[in-house]
């Protein structure tokens, strides 16, 4: 890996250390200022022969929001107390590993990477773990989120899954 290419890689490192610590913090206008307005965030739901699902307009999905509105709908839910499912807000800890990156194009890059969340709520710990997808726009010197993909590995669960847990 050349000086430049390992530059670019601790910043997409780094860009997506800093989302998931905005997520544990509970930070939720940096959060969402990380994703692009047009931005596609996409959890698929598994099918009953073990395949994921491959059209939210069609099929079941844990999570999907065709842009950044959505997201900010939940969170204003969260915020205002007006989400029964995240009252009291869990306390969480995100730990983001195995970051690949897939494709890089002019304007965009292409990433994959494994996450294991903690998740306490009630004196219960919970645990989610998976694969991210998320294609990274380079903007003023960084990057916003244009899509995410979120695999979840362990489906069955007890509760409703949301932002933070992921």
């Amino acid at each position: 890996m050349n000086a430049a290419a390992s530059m670019e890689y601790n910043a997409i490192c780094a860009f997506l250390y800093r989302e998931a610590r905005h997520l544990d913090d509970r930070e939720w206008e940096p959060w969402l200022a990380l994703y692009a307005p047009d931005a596609e965030y996409w959890m698929p739901a598994w099918d009953d022969d073990d395949r994921l699902t491959d059209d939210p307009q069609s099929q079941i999905s844990l999570i999907y929001y065709p842009n950044r509105n959505g997201l900010e709908d939940r969170v204003f839910r969260i915020k205002t107390e007006r989400s029964s499912a995240s009252m009291p807000e869990p306390r969480t800890n995100h730990m983001i590993t195995n970051v690949e990156v897939l494709a890089e194009h002019s304007d965009t890059v292409d990433v994959r990477y494994n996450f294991h969340t903690l998740s306490h709520r009630y004196k219960l710990t919970d645990h989610f773990f998976g694969t991210v997808f998320v294609t990274l726009r380079k903007a003023d010197g960084g990057f916003l989120i244009g899509r995410k993909k979120i695999v979840l590995k362990n489906d069955y669960i007890r509760q409703v899954i949301d932002v933070y847990h992921i």
